[in-house]
C-alpha cells in the first residue's frame, strides 16, 4: 500500500467509525513515507514513545523546512503567540511550569480535588435534566456540556457566557476538519472564531488584571516567581489552549467510553455494581479508543533514523497514537477491551514534556461521568451503531450517540 492511498484513508471521514483495521495495515511499514514533500508516519508503540521524549524531535512550526504546511499540522492563524504546546525548551517549559502553578502541586495542590463535590454536582444535574426521556443524544445533553461547564468555571468564564463558548470553539475544533472540500473554508471560520474567543478573553483578563478571582485565569495574569510572568499575549494564547483542550478530549473520552461500554455490556453492569471500577476502564479506554489519534504537529531538527529509515532534518513527522495502542509488539490481544489488564501503559495522553497537561482533570470527569451514567440509566441501549464520527482525523469520537433508555433512575 503506497503512502499516498494511505494518508488518503487516514485523513477518509469514510474511515472514522474504525480506523483499526487500517492501523494494523500501517503497522506493517513502521515509518511511511513515499511523497517526496509528504510527512513521515510513525506506527509502532516503542518508535513513538521513543520519538516524543527524543529531543531532536521539535513541536515549533518553524522547523519545517521540507514540504511546507499542510491541513493538519499548519500554525493556527490566531493573531496570538503559539501555545506552549507548540513551542520546544526552554520557551515550553518557562510557560507550562507558570500555567501548571494554578492548576496542581505545589502552589495549588488542592485544586481538582476540591472541584469533586462541583464535578459531581454538575453531572447529576445534566442526567437529572434528561426528565422522562426514553431516547437523549449523549454528545449534546451530557458529555459536551460537563467538561465545557468544568473548564470555564476552573478558568473564570462567567456562566451566562458558557453558551457563547461553544459558538466559537466549534468551529475551532471543525478547522482541524481534513476534508480538502471544505478545508479553505473551515479554516477561515475557525480564525474568525479565534479571533473572537481572544477578544472575549482579553476583555476577562483586564478585568482580572484589576481585580484577581480565585480562578485559573487570575492566577496566569498575576503569576511570579522563578519564570516571571506572562505577557498579557502569553495569558490570552494559554487560555484560548485551556479553554479548547480542557474539554474537546473530555468530550471524546466520555463518548467513546459510553459507546464501548454498550458495546461490552459486562463491563457497564460490573460499573454499575462497582463506580470503583471506573479508574481501570478510563486507563483502557485511553488504549484502546483514545480521544487523540494522531500528533501531527512534529518536525526533526537533524536527520534522524528511525527503524532503519533515515528522516531528513525539517521533515514534518505524524505520531499515529492509535495505532501504537494497539501495537501487539507492546499489548498482548490489543483490539480486545479489558479493563483487568494488568499493563496499560498507554500513549492516550501522549509521553514526555508534551504529556496532555490537563490530564488528571480528564480523568477524574471521565470516571465521575461514566460511573454516574452507569449508575442512573435504566437498561441503555444503541440507537445506531456505528454512530456518525465527527470528520477528524487527530480528534476522533462521534458527533452524536443517541441512546435509549427506560428511564433515569
Amino acid at each position: 500500500m503506497t503512502q499516498t492511498s494511505m494518508l488518503r484513508q487516514i485523513t477518509d471521514f469514510a474511515n472514522r467509525a474504525n480506523p483499526y483495521p487500517l492501523y494494523e495495515e500501517l503497522r506493517k511499514t513502521p515509518v511511511l513515507h513515499e511523497e517526496e514533500d509528504g510527512p513521515y508516519l510513525i506506527s509502532t508503540y516503542h518508535d513513538i514513545e521513543a520519538l516524543l521524549h527524543d529531543p531532536r524531535i521539535s513541536s515549533d512550526e518553524s522547523n519545517v523546512t521540507v514540504g511546507g504546511n499542510d491541513e493538519l499540522s499548519g500554525p493556527e492563524a490566531t493573531g496570538l503567540p503559539p501555545s506552549f504546546i507548540r513551542l520546544d525548551p526552554p520557551e515550553h517549559d518557562r510557560l507550562r511550569r507558570i500555567a501548571n502553578s494554578s492548576f496542581g502541586p505545589p502552589h495549588r495542590p488542592h485544586r481538582l480535588d476540591d472541584m469533586r463535590g462541583q464535578l459531581e454536582e454538575i453531572i447529576t444535574g445534566l442526567i437529572d435534566g434528561l426528565g422522562d426521556a426514553r431516547e437523549f443524544d449523549l454528545v449534546d445533553q451530557v458529555a459536551y456540556p460537563f467538561p465545557v461547564t468544568v473548564i470555564c468555571r476552573l478558568l473564570g468564564v462567567p456562566r451566562e457566557d458558557e453558551p457563547r463558548f461553544r459558538a466559537w470553539v466549534d468551529p475551532i475544533v471543525a478547522g482541524l476538519d481534513p476534508d480538502s472540500r471544505t478545508a479553505a473554508e473551515s479554516q477561515r471560520t475557525a480564525q474568525e472564531a479565534r479571533l473572537q474567543l481572544g477578544m472575549y478573553l482579553n476583555g476577562l483578563v483586564e478585568k482580572r488584571t484589576k481585580e484577581a478571582h480565585e480562578d485559573m485565569l487570575s492566577d496566569l495574569v498575576h503569576s511570579s516567581g522563578p519564570d516571571g510572568a506572562m505577557t498579557t499575549m502569553e495569558v490570552l494564547s494559554t487560555a484560548v489552549l485551556l479553554l479548547i483542550a480542557g474539554h474537546e478530549t473530555t468530550v471524546n473520552l466520555i463518548t467513546n467510553g459510553m459507546l464501548t461500554l454498550l458495546r461490552y455490556p459486562q463491563y457497564l453492569e460490573r460499573l454499575r455494581d462497582d463506580p470503583g471500577l471506573s479508574v481501570r476502564i478510563v486507563e483502557e479506554l485511553l488504549r484502546y479508543e483514545p480521544p487523540v489519534q494522531l500528533l501531527p504537529q512534529r518536525t526533526c531538527i537533524t536527520d534522524l533514523e528511525v527503524h532503519g529509515v533515515t528522516i531528513p532534518k525539517g521533515s514534518r513527522i505524524w505520531l499515529v497514537l492509535g495505532a501504537g495502542n494497539r501495537d501487539p509488539h507492546r499489548f498482548t490481544d490489543p483490539d480486545r477491551f479489558d479493563p483487568d489488564r494488568q499493563d496499560i501503559q498507554h500513549l492516550g495522553f501522549g509521553s514526555g514534556i508534551h504529556s496532555c497537561f490537563g490530564a488528571p482533570l480528564a480523568r477524574l470527569e471521565a470516571q465521575i461521568a461514566l460511573a454516574q451514567l452507569a449508575r442512573r440509566l435504566d437498561n441503555p441501549r444503541l440507537v445506531e451503531d456505528p454512530p456518525p464520527y465527527r470528520p477528524n482525523a487527530v480528534l476522533r469520537g462521534p458527533r452524536h450517540l443517541n441512546i435509549a433508555i427506560d428511564g433515569v433512575k
